[in-house]
């Protein structure tokens, strides 16, 4: 099987965990939304790894930043963190780096190609 291929296959896992994360978020479900953190991270940082020789590391890495930014001001508003949630804008800030690392790259091969 392809790498691309089988890379789907985690992606598409991977929706399903971060989707289960964010409704737990939005029902309040505290503990269950905290532990659905562990495998949507886990598949962000796996699916960036497989993807490291690729192009696509750049989208990866910055879909890990920002679930786990997101994780973050999660669990910040669930245990009564609020002050501190605003810390989240650092791996939200990061991943815009590395997408527009992503579009900054892919512009110069093809450029590069023409």
């Amino acid at each position: 099987m392809e790498l691309l291929d089988k890379i789907r296959k985690y992606e598409s896992l991977h929706i399903v965990f971060w989707l289960m994360k964010d409704s737990c978020w939005m029902l309040e479900l505290k503990w269950l939304g905290a532990l659905m953190i562990v495998p949507t991270v886990f598949l962000a940082v796996y699916i960036s790894y497989k993807t490291i020789n690729t192009r696509d590391i750049y989208i990866n890495v910055a879909i890990f930043f920002w679930i786990s930014a997101n994780s973050f001001w999660m669990l910040m508003e669930f245990f009564n963190h609020n002050q501190h949630k605003n810390l989240a804008a650092i791996p939200f800030a990061l991943g815009f780096v590395f997408v527009a690392l992503f579009y900054f790259r892919n512009a110069k091969k093809k450029e590069i190609i023409s």
